[in-house]
Protein backbone atom coordinates (compact mmCIF):
# COMPACT_ATOMS: atom_id res chain seq x y z
CA UNK A 1 0.00 0.00 0.00
CA UNK A 2 1.37 3.64 -0.75
CA UNK A 3 -0.08 6.69 0.95
CA UNK A 4 -0.42 10.06 -1.03
CA UNK A 5 -1.22 13.21 0.60
CA UNK A 6 -1.90 15.72 -1.87
CA UNK A 7 -4.56 18.35 -1.46
CA UNK A 8 -5.27 18.68 -5.39
CA UNK A 9 -7.76 16.14 -5.58
CA UNK A 10 -6.71 16.28 -10.01
CA UNK A 11 -3.19 15.07 -8.67
CA UNK A 12 -4.22 12.90 -6.24
CA UNK A 13 -6.57 11.03 -8.23
CA UNK A 14 -3.98 10.55 -11.18
CA UNK A 15 -1.14 9.80 -8.77
CA UNK A 16 -3.63 7.11 -7.31
CA UNK A 17 -4.56 5.85 -10.71
CA UNK A 18 -0.77 5.62 -12.29
CA UNK A 19 -0.05 3.58 -9.28
CA UNK A 20 -2.54 1.13 -10.02
CA UNK A 21 -2.07 0.71 -13.47
CA UNK A 22 1.41 0.11 -12.32
CA UNK A 23 0.23 -2.41 -9.96
CA UNK A 24 0.56 -0.40 -6.49
CA UNK A 25 -2.40 -0.29 -4.08
CA UNK A 26 -2.73 2.95 -3.12
CA UNK A 27 -4.78 5.59 -0.83
CA UNK A 28 -5.29 9.21 -0.90
CA UNK A 29 -5.37 11.57 1.66
CA UNK A 30 -5.75 15.48 1.73
CA UNK A 31 -3.97 16.63 4.78
CA UNK A 32 -1.31 15.42 7.42
CA UNK A 33 -4.47 14.53 10.10
CA UNK A 34 -6.09 12.22 7.16
CA UNK A 35 -2.88 10.56 7.15
CA UNK A 36 -2.00 10.09 10.81
CA UNK A 37 -5.57 8.48 11.30
CA UNK A 38 -4.75 5.87 8.59
CA UNK A 39 -1.98 4.75 10.03
CA UNK A 40 -2.97 3.54 13.34
CA UNK A 41 -4.06 0.71 11.15
CA UNK A 42 -0.94 0.21 9.73
CA UNK A 43 2.51 0.86 7.66
CA UNK A 44 2.50 1.57 3.99
CA UNK A 45 5.00 0.77 2.05
CA UNK A 46 5.83 4.26 0.84
CA UNK A 47 4.62 7.61 1.47
CA UNK A 48 4.36 10.01 -0.87
CA UNK A 49 4.42 13.64 0.28
CA UNK A 50 3.50 17.23 -0.92
CA UNK A 51 5.19 19.85 0.91
CA UNK A 52 2.29 22.21 0.60
CA UNK A 53 -0.75 21.20 2.31
CA UNK A 54 -3.90 22.62 4.27
CA UNK A 55 -2.17 22.97 8.30
CA UNK A 56 0.22 21.19 8.65
CA UNK A 57 2.65 21.36 5.85
CA UNK A 58 4.65 18.72 4.22
CA UNK A 59 7.67 19.14 6.24
CA UNK A 60 6.43 19.04 9.26
CA UNK A 61 4.46 16.02 8.78
CA UNK A 62 7.96 14.32 7.60
CA UNK A 63 9.59 15.60 11.28
CA UNK A 64 6.78 13.49 12.99
CA UNK A 65 7.42 10.65 10.66
CA UNK A 66 10.75 10.59 11.36
CA UNK A 67 10.69 11.24 15.02
CA UNK A 68 8.17 8.76 15.71
CA UNK A 69 10.10 5.13 15.91
CA UNK A 70 6.69 3.53 14.81
CA UNK A 71 7.18 5.69 11.53
CA UNK A 72 10.89 6.56 11.08
CA UNK A 73 11.39 3.88 8.28
CA UNK A 74 8.65 4.34 6.22
CA UNK A 75 10.35 5.34 2.91
CA UNK A 76 9.17 8.82 2.24
CA UNK A 77 8.87 10.66 -1.19
CA UNK A 78 8.58 14.40 -1.03
CA UNK A 79 6.61 16.32 -3.97
CA UNK A 80 8.22 19.66 -4.11
CA UNK A 81 7.38 22.99 -6.18
CA UNK A 82 9.23 23.33 -9.22
CA UNK A 83 12.52 25.59 -8.90
CA UNK A 84 11.93 25.26 -4.41
CA UNK A 85 15.27 24.16 -3.70
CA UNK A 86 14.74 25.25 -0.56
CA UNK A 87 12.42 22.72 0.32
CA UNK A 88 13.98 20.08 -1.49
CA UNK A 89 17.14 20.87 0.41
CA UNK A 90 15.62 20.30 3.83
CA UNK A 91 13.67 17.20 3.30
CA UNK A 92 16.73 15.17 1.97
CA UNK A 93 17.57 16.83 5.28
CA UNK A 94 15.66 15.56 7.63
CA UNK A 95 15.06 12.13 5.78
CA UNK A 96 13.17 11.77 3.09
CA UNK A 97 14.65 9.06 0.63
CA UNK A 98 13.41 11.21 -2.44
CA UNK A 99 11.69 14.41 -4.17
CA UNK A 100 9.60 15.19 -7.30
CA UNK A 101 9.40 18.40 -8.77
CA UNK A 102 6.12 19.71 -9.70
CA UNK A 103 4.68 19.43 -12.56
CA UNK A 104 5.89 15.52 -12.46
CA UNK A 105 4.92 12.94 -14.98
CA UNK A 106 3.55 9.99 -13.90
CA UNK A 107 5.93 7.60 -15.50
CA UNK A 108 8.60 9.81 -13.39
CA UNK A 109 6.43 9.12 -10.37
CA UNK A 110 6.22 5.20 -10.61
CA UNK A 111 9.94 4.87 -11.16
CA UNK A 112 10.88 6.94 -8.64
CA UNK A 113 8.62 4.62 -6.56
CA UNK A 114 10.11 1.65 -7.97
CA UNK A 115 13.63 2.06 -7.00
CA UNK A 116 12.62 3.69 -3.26
CA UNK A 117 11.14 0.31 -2.66
CA UNK A 118 13.93 -1.30 -4.28
CA UNK A 119 16.17 -0.14 -2.11
CA UNK A 120 14.03 -0.76 0.82
CA UNK A 121 13.48 -3.70 0.61
CA UNK A 122 15.87 -6.19 2.12
CA UNK A 123 17.71 -8.54 -0.44
CA UNK A 124 16.68 -11.61 0.71
CA UNK A 125 20.07 -12.54 2.44
CA UNK A 126 21.26 -13.28 5.85
CA UNK A 127 24.39 -10.98 5.42
CA UNK A 128 25.31 -10.02 9.08
CA UNK A 129 27.97 -7.20 9.47
CA UNK A 130 29.27 -7.19 12.80
CA UNK A 131 32.00 -4.98 14.00
CA UNK A 132 32.51 -4.94 17.84
CA UNK A 133 28.67 -4.86 19.88
CA UNK A 134 27.39 -2.68 16.37
CA UNK A 135 25.80 -5.48 14.36
CA UNK A 136 23.51 -5.12 10.99
CA UNK A 137 21.33 -7.38 9.69
CA UNK A 138 21.06 -6.91 6.10
CA UNK A 139 17.92 -9.96 5.70
CA UNK A 140 16.22 -8.30 9.15
CA UNK A 141 16.90 -4.87 7.79
CA UNK A 142 18.12 -4.11 11.27
CA UNK A 143 21.13 -2.27 13.05
CA UNK A 144 21.91 -3.06 17.13
CA UNK A 145 24.15 -1.45 19.15
CA UNK A 146 25.53 -3.90 22.35
CA UNK A 147 22.06 -5.59 21.59
CA UNK A 148 19.63 -3.06 21.59
CA UNK A 149 17.81 -2.53 18.31
CA UNK A 150 18.11 0.81 17.27
CA UNK A 151 15.64 2.74 15.05
CA UNK A 152 17.48 3.81 11.53
CA UNK A 153 15.65 5.72 8.81
CA UNK A 154 16.53 4.04 5.40
CA UNK A 155 18.97 6.72 4.48
CA UNK A 156 21.01 6.38 7.67
CA UNK A 157 20.69 2.83 7.31
CA UNK A 158 22.12 2.93 4.02
CA UNK A 159 24.88 4.85 4.99
CA UNK A 160 25.60 2.78 7.88
CA UNK A 161 25.77 -0.59 5.32
CA UNK A 162 28.25 1.26 2.81
CA UNK A 163 30.32 1.87 5.70
CA UNK A 164 30.24 -1.48 7.27
CA UNK A 165 31.20 -2.85 3.93
CA UNK A 166 33.78 -0.78 2.91
CA UNK A 167 35.46 -0.32 6.39
CA UNK A 168 39.13 2.06 5.93
CA UNK A 169 37.51 3.19 1.91
CA UNK A 170 36.90 6.87 1.98
CA UNK A 171 33.98 8.16 0.47
CA UNK A 172 33.77 11.28 -0.82
CA UNK A 173 30.33 13.56 -0.24
CA UNK A 174 29.69 13.45 -4.03
CA UNK A 175 29.87 9.93 -3.96
CA UNK A 176 27.53 9.13 -0.80
CA UNK A 177 25.17 11.50 -2.66
CA UNK A 178 25.14 9.36 -5.21
CA UNK A 179 25.09 5.65 -4.12
CA UNK A 180 22.86 6.30 -1.28
CA UNK A 181 20.44 9.34 -2.49
CA UNK A 182 20.79 8.21 -6.19
CA UNK A 183 21.57 11.36 -7.33
CA UNK A 184 24.71 13.54 -8.54
CA UNK A 185 22.75 17.20 -6.69
CA UNK A 186 25.13 19.07 -4.57
CA UNK A 187 24.65 22.53 -4.33
CA UNK A 188 25.09 24.18 -0.88
CA UNK A 189 23.73 21.18 0.98
CA UNK A 190 24.64 19.38 3.98
CA UNK A 191 22.53 16.54 3.39
CA UNK A 192 25.32 14.00 4.23
CA UNK A 193 27.55 15.78 6.97
CA UNK A 194 23.26 16.01 8.67
CA UNK A 195 22.71 12.24 8.23
CA UNK A 196 26.01 11.15 9.25
CA UNK A 197 25.90 13.27 12.23
CA UNK A 198 22.06 11.76 13.58
CA UNK A 199 23.96 8.46 12.78
CA UNK A 200 26.78 9.00 15.03
CA UNK A 201 24.17 9.99 17.95
CA UNK A 202 22.71 7.07 17.38
CA UNK A 203 25.36 4.64 17.38
CA UNK A 204 26.47 5.98 20.53
CA UNK A 205 30.11 5.27 21.60
CA UNK A 206 30.39 3.40 18.26
CA UNK A 207 29.90 6.61 16.31
CA UNK A 208 32.78 8.56 16.18
CA UNK A 209 34.06 5.06 13.60
CA UNK A 210 32.55 7.44 11.10
CA UNK A 211 35.79 9.55 10.72
CA UNK A 212 35.68 12.60 9.07
CA UNK A 213 38.57 13.42 6.28
CA UNK A 214 38.98 16.98 6.31
CA UNK A 215 38.86 18.20 2.91
CA UNK A 216 37.80 14.38 1.13
CA UNK A 217 34.69 13.32 3.41
CA UNK A 218 34.44 10.09 5.72
CA UNK A 219 35.21 6.70 6.14
CA UNK A 220 34.23 3.88 8.65
CA UNK A 221 37.44 3.21 10.93
CA UNK A 222 37.60 0.56 14.38
CA UNK A 223 38.83 1.92 17.11
CA UNK A 224 39.79 -0.84 19.32
CA UNK A 225 40.54 1.04 22.52
CA UNK A 226 36.62 1.42 22.75
CA UNK A 227 35.44 -1.61 23.99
Amino acid sequence: MIFCVEDDSGIRDLMIYALGSAGFEAQGFTRGSELFEALKGGKPELIMLDIMLPGEDGIEILKRLRQNAATAEIPIIMATAKGTEYDKVIGLDLGADDYLAKPFGMMEMVSRVRAVLRRAKNDGTAKILRIDGLELDAGGHTVTVDGARVQLTLKEYELLKIFMENIGLVFTREQLLQSVWDTDYIGETRTVDVHIGMLRTKLGKYGDYIETVRGVGYRFCKRTNKV
